[in-house]
């Protein structure tokens, strides 16, 4: 099992900037897939960005160039840098992990999100 608990969350004006924490236990994420994701309210869930043990990585094009994903395995984190965020980042935001060296869609484990308010 994986326990996994983030945090960063917060309220930001447009054009502002954002570091969301995801902190692992029970497992080592080394060799995890890990994610995040998002759900604005009313919407669906939806993909933002994932990272292979490996390090590579995919992001949705909404964020592309904004939002850059990282890992410490010696910390067991993982962190999403969130840059000119927009209004229409407003989101609850969780961290997702799998043991795959694969840059995956499924996760089998979640957070429990932290909320990202960006104001106009």
């Amino acid at each position: 099992q994986v326990q996994l608990v983030e945090s960063g969350g917060g309220l930001v004006q447009a054009g502002g900037s954002l570091r969301l924490s995801c902190v692992a236990s029970g497992r080592t994420i080394s060799r995890y897939a890990m994610a995040w994701f998002r759900q604005a309210p009313g919407k669906e869930r939806e993909f933002v960005v994932t990272m292979n043990p490996s390090g590579n990585t995919y992001y949705t094009d909404s964020v592309k160039g904004r939002f850059t994903v990282s890992r410490d395995n010696a910390k067991n984190t993982v962190y999403l840098q969130m840059s000119s965020l927009k209004p229409e980042d407003t989101a609850v935001y969780y961290c997702a992990a799998t043991p795959s060296y694969y840059l995956s869609v499924d996760y089998d484990y979640w957070g429990q999100g932290t909320q990202v308010t960006v104001s106009s």
